[in-house]
């Protein structure tokens, strides 16, 4: 039975639109990748994984794709970023150089037929025999449940890679390194995953970290973010230096204090000293009398608290004579 994918002048895997959320520069890439990483409409490999779909989204435009069809279709097998089957025929269909690409499969082996423009058809072929030779035939996992298509897949990596290494910028197949992948590593059949991604965020510049810091260390005070909460928002963005996080901490703190002060200057008692002076002489009750005396203290001017401390110790001798 064949397949004969006939070429089409469409663009394959990038469907025109009006709106578009493609990032256009480094600090919107960043930002569209927390906000892939935290949906539940991402693969698996990208979920809590902002860094994965930022280095995704890179290969795939290298080699054409919009950063949606770069996170469907890209995955690290073996600590090697990869494509997988369809959108390796679906980049190579796109591309003006391809003349066809023509599939078959007789029931022992798959046959690619592909031809470049300028050039003879090139022809690829992978049998049972191959399969067995790889340790594949009888595989657990797809060699066993779907031969024909695993047939499929190795019979168009091979003409699709020697033929279109430009369109495809040298980048393997997924299928293809999966089955390398479960020769050697048994107890990895069938894994495919996204790996480590590391990415290095340039420093926060110190200029706009200044003039923004009061703002975030407002919020934490007026209790709308915690520290480590703008500390994570701010790390996503870049680089945050220990000397401005220390910057943020005293920022916050000061605000802290300035905000606590003015609450206890209102909480205290407004006292004139002159009548605190005429209700401690006047005092007969010795209890009410320390009340007053409680008073002295709220009195700012200190020479007037040492003269007021003079007449309430008097008083008090006085009021405790037998």
């Amino acid at each position: 039975m064949s397949n004969a994918l006939a070429h089409q002048s469409v663009t394959a895997l990038r469907p025109a639109s009006q709106f578009d959320l493609s990032p256009q520069n480094f600090e919107q890439a960043l930002t569209f990748s927390n906000y892939l990483a935290d949906s539940d409409m991402v693969p698996k490999d990208f979920k809590g994984k902002p860094g994965n779909c930022l280095i995704a989204m890179q290969w795939g435009a290298e080699l054409g794709l919009k950063p949606l069809q770069s996170l469907q279709n890209l995955a690290v097998i073996n600590g090697r970023p990869a494509l997988w089957g369809d959108a390796v025929i679906a980049l190579v269909l796109s591309s003006p150089v391809c003349e066809y690409v023509t599939e078959e499969d007789d029931g022992h082996t798959a046959t690619c037929r592909v031809k470049r423009k300028g050039a003879p058809e090139q022809v690829r072929t992978f049998s049972m025999e191959d399969a067995q030779k790889a340790g594949l035939a009888g595989k657990q996992g797809p060699w066993s449940q779907y031969p024909k298509r695993m047939r499929q897949m190795r019979a168009r990596a091979f003409a699709l890679r020697d033929v279109f290494p430009d369109v495809l910028r040298g980048m393997p197949v997924a299928e293809e390194l999966q089955d390398m992948a479960n020769t050697t590593q048994p107890a990895a059949q069938g894994e495919r995953h996204m790996g480590q991604a590391e990415v290095v965020l340039p420093d926060y510049d110190q200029a706009k970290f200044d003039h923004n810091v009061g703002k975030w260390a407002q919020s934490v005070v007026d209790g709308i973010k915690t520290m480590a909460d703008v500390l994570a928002w701010l790390k996503s963005k870049a680089t945050v230096t220990p000397s401005q996080e220390k910057q943020l901490q005293e920022e916050v703190a000061k605000r802290k204090k300035a905000a606590v002060e003015p609450a206890l200057d209102a909480t205290a008692p407004a006292v004139d000293p002159a009548k605190l002076e005429a209700d401690i002489k006047a005092c007969k009750d010795l209890d009410k009398l320390y009340e007053l005396g409680g008073l002295i203290e709220a009195v700012p001017d200190p020479s007037l608290q040492a003269t007021l401390t003079d007449h309430f110790d008097a008083r008090v001798a006085e009021l405790e004579k037998p």
